[in-house]
């Protein structure tokens, strides 16, 4: 699912926050490996310290932050205590695990070459396939960590819950992109608006953008029950998200955003792509269906060429411009200024971003 960097820390944590959620890793880490539900053989632990390390760590970690930020800003306070702060940066953690177990699978799916700078764990010499297995400890290392420090909470079972649906809804996200993207012959008539806002949703808006808040939401001592419109708020915000990203990924200045885009080689279902069947003549189509998916740089151009000429940079700065007003318009709806303040400042770090 090539699943995008996401910039979504309210205030990226200072650097006293940032410092302590590194400290608080470091813990975590070495529970996992001292877990006493399982006899480590020396090789084992070397294995998991080695795994952990080069897949939880590397990224920007902006997920878990801003777990801890949206947490003070509902609690009114600029500082938390030594408890609050441990279990915040925790659940933060749990969303990196998951992060890291999302990357591995994902990676090995696509058939990936590299991941954050450093090559895809799977391609790692002596690694192979054995990541798969890596993937599922990953994965059952985030329910280890959430019963060891939350059982007996009285929202255990919502973090449980919640963790379980949105790993649920991001795999079926990835299953309708693998599907869409990848099966048997290239069928470009399968792309529509629907099908792209569908995968968005499900395989990267939740998990990337509802879960940190929903974390912090349960450490507030809220019930998630009450707040459906700021999940939908969040999640149209993921999709907005991933949007400039298949913008950037075309028209983004690959020296600017460190990365050179590859969405038309890839056949990716990107927004442009979409956008461009519902507004290209037959004539057009036809360049589309000859040339989208093709590594051939003079295919590729031929493709950003009529993108041009279909004027998506204005079609997509007119999106930006809606979407913008429109999830205002919904966050001031809101009661609590509290939740105000943490969903404007998910979308203040997102507007108009240019990488």
């Amino acid at each position: 699912m090539a699943t995008a960097e996401v910039v979504v820390a309210n205030g990226s944590g200072g650097a006293d926050t940032k410092a302590a959620f590194k400290e608080i890793y470091r813990k975590l880490k070495e529970e996992m490996l001292e877990d006493p539900a399982f006899e480590f053989t020396d090789e084992s632990l070397q294995w998991i310290d080695r795994m952990v390390d080069y897949n939880v760590l590397g990224g920007k970690c902006n997920r878990g932050l801003s777990v801890i930020d949206s947490y003070k800003i509902l609690k009114g306070v600029d500082v938390l205590s030594k408890e609050e702060t441990f279990l915040a940066c925790t659940l933060g953690w749990c969303i990196e695990w998951l992060q890291a177990y999302f990357l591995v699978l994902d990676d090995i799916m696509d058939n990936s070459q590299t991941r954050r700078g450093q090559p895809c764990w799977f391609r790692v010499p002596q690694v192979g396939l054995i990541a798969v297995n890596d993937g599922i400890i990953l994965r059952n290392h985030i329910s280890r960590i959430l019963q060891r420090h939350f059982k007996g909470k009285p929202y255990y079972v919502d973090l449980i819950d919640l963790f379980n649906e949105v790993e649920f809804k991001t795999a079926s996200g990835q299953l309708l992109d693998l599907i869409t993207t990848h099966e048997g012959e290239k069928d470009l008539t399968k792309y529509n608006l629907t099908v792209h806002r569908r995968i968005v949703q499900y395989k990267t808006a939740y998990y990337s953008f509802y879960l940190p808040v929903a974390c912090a939401l349960l450490l507030a001592g809220e019930n998630l029950d009450n707040f459906g419109d700021v999940k939908n708020i969040l999640v149209e915000m993921g999709t907005y998200f991933q949007v400039q990203d298949d913008y950037l990924d075309c028209f983004g200045d690959p020296e600017f955003i460190g990365k050179i885009g590859t969405d038309i080689e890839d056949y990716k279902c990107s927004w442009l792509v979409v956008q461009a069947l519902e507004r290209a003549d037959e004539n057009q189509k036809s360049i589309l269906f000859e040339n989208y998916g093709k590594s051939d740089p003079a295919c590729v151009a031929k493709v950003k060429d009529l993108y041009k000429e279909l004027k998506l940079e204005e079609v997509f700065h007119e999106y930006e411009r809606e979407s913008y007003n429109k999830l205002i318009a919904d966050i001031e709806a809101q009661p609590s200024t509290a939740v105000q303040t943490v969903l404007k400042s998910f979308l203040h770090k997102i507007y108009k971003r240019d990488k």
